[in-house]
């Protein structure tokens, strides 16, 4: 079994694919801006990011029609520099909402939301430092 993807259901498309693609800086796989889904990867690694409309999937199941409320995902990206992704992105439009702090004595952390509330963790791991 292999993980291929965790995928974000999602109701203003054209936001969503702005904030993976353009303000964090994720590669997006074809190029579908308004969906009604699209794949982002990092530089580097395999794990990858989709985005889905939401009601093209309530189609499918037969529910999920109404909006997500409360937090429902944690999407953690792993950056070398956390201080200087921040400000790039604080750049391109970002809001954090928390850090960069530490989070452990091994960890240093950024929180922010993606515009539909979705959680961001910006993860920079200490022991990995040369």
């Amino acid at each position: 079994m292999e993980l291929a993807q965790v995928r974000l259901l999602v109701t203003d498309f054209a936001a969503c694919y702005h904030f993976y693609a353009e303000v964090l800086g994720l590669k997006p796989q074809s190029g579908a801006t308004s969906g009604p889904y699209e794949k982002f990867s990092p530089a580097t690694g395999a794990a990858g990011i989709a985005l889905q409309d939401r009601s093209m999937m309530a189609e499918v199941l037969g529910e999920l029609g109404d909006s997500a409320t409360g937090h429902r995902s944690l999407v953690v990206l792993r950056v070398d520099h956390l201080d200087t992704y921040c400000e790039e992105i604080a750049g391109r439009g970002a809001a954090l909402i928390h850090g960069p702090a530490p989070m452990t004595d091994r960890m240093r952390v950024a929180h922010l939301k993606d515009p539909e509330g979705n959680l961001v963790e910006l993860q920079e791991w200490l022991l990995l430092r040369t």
